[in-house]
């Protein structure tokens, strides 16, 4: 059965009329507007009588974003001193001639060299050369006796005792 297609007991000539008799029904009424913001045009008071209320502040803070504020502060002092400190060694760099470079580091060399033979000098002095004569039978007794033991199975741990 085809609701579209049904007429109800009203002929299309009847349907039509009624039809018609809602529309002008619905066009003859007022158009209602709702407002839909409002906004106080009253000044407000210089001053008034209450006196004034302690708003206590309320925010939280986790602590793992005040950790991450605090480090991020002191990452960012840390990279200022940094880069001062590379820009002072750079520039410093930056002023270096071959002079000043062999007036700094030859009393370094000559102190090296000094030191290093006073060191070969003292080495040599104390390798004193020993001839050991032995005039009784020599004899040698070693004995081992190990015992192993094994713990563990992926990161196994072996300890192995001679005496």
């Amino acid at each position: 059965m085809d609701p579209l297609h049904t007429q109800h007991g009203l002929s299309e000539s009847e349907a039509s009329a009624e039809a018609q008799r809602l529309i002008d029904d619905w066009a003859s009424r007022p158009v209602r507007h709702h407002p839909t913001s409002f906004r106080d045009k009253t000044e407000p008071p210089a001053f008034g009588t209450a006196p004034p209320v302690r708003q206590e502040d309320h925010r939280i803070v986790p602590a793992w974003a005040a950790g991450i504020a605090v480090a991020s502060a002191g990452v960012g002092a840390g990279s200022v001193g940094l880069g001062c400190c590379a820009w002072l060694v750079l520039n410093g760099l930056a002023s270096v001639t071959l002079n000043s470079l062999l007036m700094v580091t030859l009393p370094i060399a000559a102190l090296a060299m000094i030191v290093t033979a006073i060191g070969g000098a003292i080495s040599k002095a104390r390798a004193a050369i020993t001839t050991n004569v032995y005039e009784a039978p020599v004899t040698q007794h070693t004995e081992i006796h190990n015992s192993s033991t094994t713990r563990g199975m992926f990161f196994a741990r072996t300890r192995n005792t001679i005496r």
